[in-house]
């Protein structure tokens, strides 16, 4: 492997570059809204901002700042860190960059060269870097951790996590918690054995590491009744979990068990496949877990962002985690206890007929060759959610009425090869028409909003009931972003970015992009001026008021 640093302004290198981001400025983000420090923003991933200066009433006066070309085609799925002043984000696979975050100025760029055998089922996909005192932290397509100076470009420590040629991977932002860097890996189509691990900031040695499949004899072994489905059960861990300081816990949802889509295969719950897990930060020992989908034989990966909130709940306090599943069905959980709290469908659904009181779904599979909803993208997928505590609102990018049908075939293990167990195929009006494709469509919209299409949805936790729903022709795999003024910020595939009332879902504002929008908008603020920024197609754009 090899690795080169691009100095690109080396004289421009701005004291801000300099800016130590300490674990207590982690911990109280709130407290410095100018900047965007986390993947979400926060620790409790809210991915709100606090800043007030662009607001309903001047939201139409938006206009662009600057534009940062991509120097690498594919979906574009980072989303920047911000730290006073500065900019810092990844592009395809494995490049990050430092820019002036009011100019778009590049300071530097290093370029990680991949192994050359990694494997993923997605693309070359990386979601941003994290931070912690002046060193950056990214994860890599080949399985590694980089420690890279935030002031200069240059690397530090480079730690591997897994072996590449199993198709292990890292796509998702890491999360620093106290002194420690915590990443999951991909890779959960070629049959690996999941996990979570944290390292050590300074040196990259690995502090604890979490088995998203208990091996034989531990607590949940039994859900996989099969002597050696455990090994190469997958239950991937790719995108970036919260944490809540109070409680020294930290949420990360595990996606999927493999074979993908013959869930005969792997009889059992298959734990903790489709779940959300609290670790203890310190010591990565599971707390409590709850499953969403058991035995799970529709790929509904439960890698969405947990998001957590302090709200009433029937009349006390109550610290919840909200959770838009790729099942189809909202849920709020107790994220002291892990304890279901409530649960309703916000799609179509027919995998199941609802949830019991714990919780646990009242599974319907349908015959052979008949429509699941929603379908294997779920109602929803990775994209970020948000919630605002202003308007006490949930909202999440759905896929609304998609359908597939899904195929079951026997599947054997191969180390590093693809460990599916079937296929699946979008339902469309008429046979062999064309269908909602995975990951960026091309020029020409060659399908109907029948087989599907995107929505804003915004939920009121308390009753899982829609307050409003933002309509779009084509699907959507944009994240969400909302502010204290009670703006929302999203997009889609079809290239508009959107400013719409996050309290009644009307439309104040659009531009088009020009490209699809894979990744969550973001909010900050240098020398007085509030910025917002998005990628769409290979370009990242900056907004800000016009002066």
């Amino acid at each position: 492997m090899t690795r080169c640093l691009v100095s690109a302004f080396v004289l421009c290198l701005a004291a801000g570059l300099g800016a130590q981001v300490t674990s207590d400025r982690l911990v109280n983000a709130n407290g410095e809204p100018q900047n965007w420090l986390t993947y979400s923003g926060t620790y409790n991933s809210q991915r709100h901002t606090l800043l007030k200066q662009i607001n309903p009433a001047n939201v139409k006066t938006l206009e662009q700042k600057w534009v940062l070309q991509n120097q690498v085609f594919g979906a574009w799925e980072s989303s920047p860190v911000v730290v006073d002043g500065v900019m810092y984000v990844t592009q395809r696979p494995n490049d990050v960059l430092a820019l002036d975050a009011a100019t778009g100025k590049v300071f530097w760029l290093y370029r990680y060269t991949n192994s050359g055998d990694q494997q993923v089922c997605c693309g070359a996909n990386n979601r941003g870097v994290a931070i912690l005192g002046d060193t950056l932290f990214m994860g890599t397509l080949d399985a590694h951790l980089v420690a890279i100076d935030a002031k200069n470009g240059k690397p530090l420590w480079i730690t591997e996590v897994a072996p590449s040629k199993l198709a292990y991977s890292i796509t998702m932002a890491p999360l620093v918690v106290k002194d420690k860097v915590i990443v999951g890996v991909g890779g959960g189509e070629y049959g690996i054995r999941g996990f979570i691990a944290a390292y050590d900031a300074k040196t990259g040695k690995e502090a604890w590491r979490f088995y998203a499949i208990p091996a034989p004899g531990e607590p949940g072994s039994e859900t996989w009744e099969k002597d050696d489905d455990w090994a190469h059960g997958g239950a991937s861990v790719w995108i970036t979990g919260s944490y809540d300081p109070a409680l020294n816990l930290t949420y990360w949802g595990i996606g999927n068990p493999g074979p993908d889509w013959n869930p005969a295969q792997r009889r059992g719950d298959n734990l903790y496949s489709d779940s959300v897990v609290a670790l203890d930060a310190d010591t990565g020992r599971l707390k409590w877990h709850f499953q969403f989908t058991p035995n799970d034989g529709y790929d509904y990966d439960a890698v969405q962002v947990p998001v957590l909130a302090d709200m009433t709940w029937r009349g006390a306090p109550a610290k919840v985690m909200l959770w838009a599943n790729r099942n189809g069905f909202f849920y709020v959980l107790d994220r002291v206890t892990g304890r279901f709290l409530s649960g309703t469908p916000f799609v179509k659904v027919n995998w199941a007929s609802g949830l019991d009181d714990k919780g646990r779904p009242l599974q319907t599979p349908q015959p052979e060759g008949a429509p699941t909803w929603p379908g294997n993208q779920g109602g929803t997928n990775w994209y970020s959610p948000s919630f605002s505590p202003r308007t006490e609102l949930f909202y999440v990018s759905a896929w609304v009425d998609y359908a597939s049908i899904f195929r079951r075939e026997e599947a054997v293990y191969e180390p590093g090869r693809r460990f599916n167990g079937g296929g699946q195929t979008a339902v469309t009006p008429t046979p062999d028409s064309p269908g909602i494709g995975i990951g960026r469509r091309g020029p020409i919209n060659n399908w109907t909003d029948l087989v599907g299409h995107g929505a804003v949805l915004a939920l009121d936790p308390r009753t899982g009931k829609e307050k409003w729903r933002f309509e779009q022709y084509d699907v959507t795999d944009s994240g969400i972003l909302t502010t204290a003024t009670d703006l929302l910020f999203t997009g889609g595939r079809e290239g508009y970015f959107h400013a719409l009332d996050a309290r009644t879902g009307a439309l104040l504002w659009k531009v088009s992009l020009g490209g699809s929008i894979v990744n969550g908008p973001v909010s900050y603020q240098v020398a007085g001026k509030q910025y917002v920024t998005v990628i769409a197609g290979n370009a990242l754009f900056t907004y800000a008021l016009r002066e």
